[in-house]
């Protein structure tokens, strides 16, 4: 009973088949030449130099650096010349008790000796006597001298360190602002590269359709002609329905990376771009070539934007313990002016007297116990130490990583060459698959088989390749190298 109701079954099985096989038709068709012709290209360079020239982390950058120059620019006004002025009389009961002008003008100097120009005009029934001018001048008196520091401030001032550390802070946000622009390109080139692989996986996945379109047809036309049994028909249509599905997940793929990219993308008045569907990569680009490990690791220690930061900062911090132990030292200022000369209270010049008609004074000042000065002094020297611990353990921590990156760079081309190798082998057999099916040879399963492991093997190399380019990419950022190696691209203006 059991024999009769399975043959039954086969017998239903086998007369729905036939007429399933007649009817099975390709889902879809697809003409990749009349596609290919209305893309668009964008290469590797093209891309760069649109993040480079519009990007908004770009720009961003770039005012780091015209606030350095600012800070500068503010260090550098206590070296301005002042102008000051003061009016102060007094009168009552028809008595003028005192009218008292006074106008100077002080140019502060690099090397602290600060040349000062003064014009007063006192007179009054009850002038202090400091403040008399004999009434044959007009009650008009002019001083021009200096003060100097000869102590404290002598070798280095507030004002001098200042501007020291304005000019060490302008480097120093030029290696941050280099930091910033290479991880925005970074960020940007790996988004490309992963456009770029999917665009070519969706590639594969397009001529792995083709192939399996063809087979499908020719089996269709065999089972016409009872060269081929109707389980090979379903097998095709099965087969091709699975690609055509990958190719529609492919499609998705590269539109979903392609709106990835387009984050990267702006115009010249920041606004953003989208990347348009006709838009693809150039295939046949690749990135920069790599330098030796050797000059990469010695140039890491002189120009990386970590290290250099570093340094940088320990600079600064030498400048405030210069500072910090000057002002261990007594404060004692000089002051001397003359009176009347070089020029008259009429404009006229007269001889110099230095033993007659001058002012003279000195100033001292000194903390007994100097606390504050040596708790600078010692908080300053804390810090430098810990920057040079932190200096240490970066560098090192760079060279690992450019070593690492390396390896992994150097293993990635020996992957590339024995998927090649792999590829090329895949190729041959499924070549000779459908030479065999031409002559009756071979069935769909060793077909599909070959066919999936070729699709496998070049999907594997694809993927390595772009894993090799952005190795590179990782390899410069570990290395610090100025716009990832691509500062030939930069806008002329930059």
């Amino acid at each position: 009973m059991s024999r009769r109701i399975f043959s039954f079954l086969i017998i239903c099985l086998l007369t729905v088949g036939l007429s399933w096989g007649q009817e099975i038709n390709a889902p879809f068709s697809v003409d990749s030449t009349s596609q290919s012709e209305a893309f668009q290209t964008l290469s590797l360079e093209d891309f760069i130099r649109v993040v480079l020239a519009n990007h908004p982390v770009i720009k961003q950058a770039d005012l780091l650096s015209e606030n350095a120059l600012q800070e500068v620019r503010l260090a550098k006004g206590a070296f301005d010349p002042k102008i000051s002025a003061s009016w102060d009389r007094k009168n009552f009961k028809d008595t003028e008790y005192f009218n008292i002008f006074n106008a100077s003008m002080t140019v502060p100097t690099w090397f602290p000796i600060d040349p000062k120009l003064s014009v007063d005009r006192n007179r009054g029934v009850f002038l202090s006597p400091e403040n008399t001018i004999p009434e044959g001048d007009d009650f008009r008196q002019v001083t021009l001298g200096v003060s100097l520091p000869v102590g404290r401030g002598l070798l280095i001032d507030a004002r001098r360190a200042a501007v020291k550390q304005a000019r060490i802070f302008v480097e120093k946000t030029e290696a941050e602002r280099l930091e910033m622009v290479n991880k925005a390109l970074l960020e940007s080139l790996k988004a490309f590269w992963e456009w770029h692989l999917a665009y070519g996986q969706f590639q594969l996945i397009e001529q792995s359709l083709d192939i399996s379109q063809d087979i499908y047809e020719r089996i269709k036309l065999d089972y016409q002609f009872g060269e081929a049994a109707v389980i090979d028909t379903v097998q095709a249509a099965i087969t091709f329905q699975n690609r055509a599905t990958d190719y529609q997940a492919a499609q998705i793929t590269f539109r979903r990376a392609s709106l990835q990219l387009s984050n990267f993308l702006w115009g010249i008045n920041e606004e953003p771009i989208e990347l348009k569907s006709d838009v693809i990569p150039d295939m046949s680009m690749t990135g920069p070539q790599v330098m030796d490990l050797e000059t990469l690791l010695e140039d890491a220690i002189s120009i990386h934007p970590k290290l250099r930061q570093l340094s940088l900062k320990m600079d600064g911090l030498s400048v405030a313990e210069q500072l910090a132990k000057e002002n261990l030292k007594p404060r004692v200022d000089l002051n001397y002016n003359l009176i009347n000369a070089p020029i008259s209270p009429e404009g006229a010049f007269t001889s110099i007297d230095l033993s007659n008609d001058y002012k003279f004074g000195i100033g001292f000042e000194f903390p007994l116990f100097l606390r504050k000065e040596r708790a600078k002094l010692k908080q300053t020297r804390i810090k430098m130490a810990d920057v040079g611990y932190e200096n240490l353990v970066t560098r090192q921590q760079i060279l690992n990583a450019i070593q690492a990156n390396y390896f992994e760079l150097t293993n990635g081309r020996t992957m590339v060459d024995l998927l090649e190798q792999t590829v090329e082998n895949y190729e041959r057999l499924l070549e000779a698959e459908l030479l065999n099916l031409e002559l009756g040879q071979s069935d769909l399963f060793r077909i599909n088989f070959q066919q999936d492991k070729l699709l496998e093997a070049q999907l594997k190399l694809l993927k390595q390749r772009v894993t090799l380019e952005k190795s590179k990419l990782e390899l410069y950022w570990a290395a610090g190298r100025p716009y990832l190696s691509f500062g030939e691209l930069l806008p002329n203006e930059n």
